[in-house]
């Protein structure tokens, strides 16, 4: 798969926008039910000087699961432990986090969905209890050692909540679902991230980049830092709406934020296919893709801006899908329902 600049997975090159992480709940645009329900929990928990209830973070890459994690703790006043699921290959591996984590601490799991089934059945203990349960020693003579654990809280981020077992999902007390960000947000976003660059952005320049990021933060810093480097050299440093179009324009991304890759698939569903309906694995095969990529990286975004449409003979393309790549959609082709596109579209008649 060819790396594209609008994906919403981390890369090595993002490391140098984690300074632009937010420390505070005030300092973090969108998600706003989940953070109203957060800040409750939190204060509550601060007020009665218990640990928080354990906190599952799920939706798509991006949206700035960690980022919250980190803010939770920064709120509760805690220190924070991270890792990942893959990291923790042996039950002993988390038992020496667990035993050096302080009162109330914060433990973050990052892709929790790819524990191990042997560390995940440790945590079930952990999470109920503040216990871990040791064995020692083999066969007849082995025990059970019993170790008291501090009270802490567990924050675990998937993009994959269904591939959770039931007993450990069943373990979080606070279920909390990550949201694509409205263009309104992501202009809050950019416009902070531009300060703390110190990157001189016009409030129509900064609009521009929003409406296309993807809904997502993470593709929006990503293209705050190309478009910066494009002002640089033939802008004199100042990103207006005019130069973020000339930058994005010369990148690939068009208004709505789909790349050569989007146009491509969408294309090819149009002129060979008729638009669909078409099944995953002829998607796949026709460009080449392995249908896990299709599904998982190709298609959410799509779907999210109403292009595409799951039926139970394959996938669809819509009414807005056509009209946005300039053809003629044929007799029958379904509309979208509102979404994310109706506001990128609203977004840009205003500007």
């Amino acid at each position: 798969m060819e790396e594209r600049l609008i994906a919403p997975e981390r890369r090595e090159e993002d490391r140098v926008l984690d300074t632009l992480r937010p420390r505070r709940f005030g300092e973090f645009p969108g998600q706003e039910p989940a953070k109203e329900r957060l800040e409750i929990f939190i204060q509550a928990a601060r007020e009665r000087d218990e640990a928080l209830d354990h906190v599952l973070l799920y939706g798509p890459p991006g949206l700035g699961k960690t980022t919250l994690a980190h803010i939770i703790a920064n709120e509760l006043g805690v220190g924070i432990r991270t890792t990942s699921g893959p990291a923790l290959e042996r039950p002993g591996d988390l038992a020496a986090i667990l035993t050096n984590l302080a009162d109330r601490d914060v433990l973050f799991i990052d892709e929790v969905h790819r524990l191990p089934r042997t560390v995940e059945e440790i945590l079930y203990p952990a999470m109920e209890d503040y216990a871990l349960d040791i064995i020692i020693g083999k066969g007849p003579s082995a025990r059970t050692l019993r170790l008291e654990l501090p009270r802490f809280t567990l924050i675990g981020a998937t993009t994959r909540a269904g591939r959770l077992t039931s007993p450990l999902r069943d373990r979080f007390g606070v279920v909390v679902r990550m949201e694509y960000y409205d263009p309104q947000d992501l202009t809050r976003i950019v416009t902070r991230a531009a300060r703390i660059l110190g990157v001189e952005l016009e409030p129509e320049g900064a609009s521009e980049i929003a409406r296309r990021s993807r809904g997502t933060p993470r593709v929006a810093n990503r293209l705050l830092k190309r478009v910066r480097d494009f002002a640089q050299v033939r802008a004199d440093g100042v990103i207006t709406g005019q130069v973020a179009r000339d930058a994005l324009e010369l990148l690939e991304v068009d208004a709505l934020g789909l790349d050569r890759v989007d146009h491509k698939l969408l294309r090819l569903m149009a002129e060979a296919f008729g638009g669909g309906p078409v099944g995953l694995d002829t998607m796949a095969a026709a460009i080449s893709e392995e249908p896990e990529t299709i599904e998982d990286v190709y298609e959410p975004y799509l779907m999210q801006i109403g292009f595409l449409q799951r039926t139970p003979r394959g996938r669809v393309m819509t009414r807005w899908a056509y009209g946005h790549l300039g053809l003629a959609p044929p007799a029958g082709t379904p509309d979208a329902q509102p979404t994310l596109f109706d506001e990128l579209e609203a977004e840009g008649q205003e500007s």
